[in-house]
């Protein structure tokens, strides 16, 4: 998977809706469909670049289609983003006492499956802002020709 695949699944704002739909719980294409008020075709058309840029998984139940969010790639774009941003250093207030401090890196050495969510949603969270600021202000960006 390609960070620049990435990218460009996610320059159209319609992709990013059903990104942001899929990220509390995987869903059907009818589910979607009605949610986001967008008809089938353009879901699922949608959905297959997703899909082949590695950031929606399905898998098949009979006749549906379940999608959900495929966090392997999205981890990949948060770490390749948090290496352009500097570390702050973490702030005083946040820490009170040594024993807490020692409790939040015990927490982030040995993070719990609900504290990756977290993590992975934030980061989410924050990627698709910051691409969807990068893509403004180059609007001809990831639009084929």
């Amino acid at each position: 998977m390609a960070i620049d695949e990435v990218f460009s699944a996610l320059a159209e704002p319609t992709r990013r809706k059903i990104i942001e739909a899929l990220k509390n719980e995987p869903k059907a294409v009818g589910t979607l469909v009605t949610e986001l008020e967008i008809s089938q075709p353009t879901v699922s058309k949608h959905l297959k670049v997703l899909r082949e840029a590695e950031l929606v998984s399905m898998t098949a139940a009979g006749q549906r289609r379940i999608y959900s969010i495929d966090t392997s790639a999205l981890e990949d774009l948060v770490h390749w983003c948090a290496d352009l941003v500097p570390v702050q250093a973490p702030s005083q207030e946040l820490a009170t006492t040594e024993a807490e401090a020692d409790g939040q890196l015990a927490a982030a050495a040995n993070p719990t499956t609900g504290q990756i969510g977290r993590r992975v949603g934030q980061g989410l969270e924050q990627v698709t802002g910051r691409a969807q600021e990068f893509f403004e202000k180059l609007p001809r960006f990831g639009r084929r020709r």
